[in-house]
């Protein structure tokens, strides 16, 4: 039996630059005919991602059990023989003979050729096994590769390496646990049978309204030039807007199960931090000029078993607009009941949703209506667990 685990927020942000451009104004996007804000779902798993960071520093999860995106992975692997009591140099010497077995090629510069997305287990793991085979991992694992392209290069390099060693690091790259991993995915390029397919999928959070761009002008003042000088010292613009997102995710619970091999209960783990980051974690673009720390006021958590997915986006195909005086997360929240409940009438399927309403839209019987977030998460996770 197919869990899908879906949420969908109502954000109403104030005045912000949330998630920037290559101009530096504020993403967006046509939908349904309008102009509409957007806030990458690139931009919305990194705010997820370092909010698990900072549940690591809480305690409420294992440091083992994130991921680290990065080209210095030689560095970590060499801080970690280190404190094993190995030598740097020849550290660094065996980590790279190690990794070149794994084709994953390191620069002169000691960066890799590009992010690798590894969990801490896997890196912890690659330190284990230079630090076991330690007088196995010899230059004469590499051939010569002057004047070779660099793919040939590496394949050459593999090649020759010791099929112990290459073995032993193959069992490593397993995702390592790592929830971030294990929610959303990941590409090696030259290891594409270490893939692994995402259990988490994050929408562009859009408008519920069509926007406008704004700009602020701003001067700046040198505070110590004479009294009798006039003007300002520095002056530009930066470009806003003020919009209520609908923003929408899914995950597959069979899938993040399989991709924590088979641990339930990091799962379970994994998925409350995943659903409580959704709600809690904001982008930090322009914060330090905007503040706009404004949290979701309409949430719902919906489990479902054996039906597709459901964006509710089209709730909002025509854009919400507001007389004087109404609410435009009400109004927006009232849309997107409707939109559920449309669907749900057309498709069917068993499901249970579970709603925070802190602005008291009319929701018409949809879902479960809870007071606090914790009690929506408690409630989330019991009805996947069933």
């Amino acid at each position: 039996m197919k869990t899908i685990v879906e949420i969908h927020a109502l954000q109403n942000f104030a005045p912000s630059n949330l998630n920037r451009d290559d101009t530096g104004a504020p993403k967006d996007a046509l939908f349904g005919g309008t102009r509409r804000a957007r806030v990458s779902s690139q931009c919305l798993k990194r705010s997820i991602r370092q909010y698990f960071l900072g549940l690591v520093e809480q305690n409420a999860l294992a440091s083992d059990d994130v991921a680290f995106r990065t080209k210095r992975v030689l560095d970590a692997i060499i801080t970690a023989l280190v404190e094993k009591g190995r030598n740097k140099t020849e550290a660094e010497e065996k980590a790279r003979l190690a990794l070149g077995a794994m084709e994953l090629t390191v620069k002169e510069d000691s960066k890799s050729e590009y992010l690798l997305f590894l969990g801490q287990r896997e890196i912890s793991g690659i330190a284990y096994i230079v630090h076991e085979k330690w007088d196995s991992i010899t230059a004469s694992d590499s051939v010569s590769t002057e004047g070779k392209k660099p793919g040939k290069a590496k394949k050459q390099a593999a090649q020759n390496a010791d099929p112990e060693l290459k073995k032993a690091l193959d069992k490593v790259f397993n995702g390592g646990k790592a929830l971030d991993v294990a929610l959303f995915g990941r590409m090696l390029a030259d290891m594409p049978g270490k893939n692994q397919n995402a259990a988490c999928q994050v929408a562009h959070a859009i408008s519920t309204h069509s926007v406008e761009r704004e700009f602020d002008f701003y001067t700046a003042v040198d505070d110590l030039k004479p009294e009798d000088t006039a003007g300002a010292d520095m002056m530009g613009t930066v470009e806003f807007n003020s919009a209520c997102f609908y923003r929408y995710a899914v995950v597959d619970w069979e899938k993040l199960v399989e991709n924590l091999q088979n641990d339930r209960e990091l799962a379970a783990k994994g998925l409350r931090a995943f659903l409580e980051g959704f709600v809690v974690a904001e982008p930090t673009g322009k914060q330090n000029t905007f503040a706009a720390h404004n949290p979701p006021e309409f949430v719902a958590v919906t489990v479902r078993r054996n039906t597709a997915p459901r964006n509710l986006a089209n709730a909002f195909e025509t854009p919400i607009c507001v007389k004087k005086e109404e609410s435009l997360t009400r109004k927006s929240a009232e849309e997107l009941a409707r939109k559920a409940q449309t669907l749900q009438t057309a498709f069917g399927g068993a499901e249970q949703t579970f709603v925070l309403n802190l602005i008291e839209a009319k929701l018409n019987g949809l879902g479960t209506a809870l007071p606090a977030l914790k009690d929506l998460l408690d409630k989330a996770l019991s009805a996947v667990q069933e």
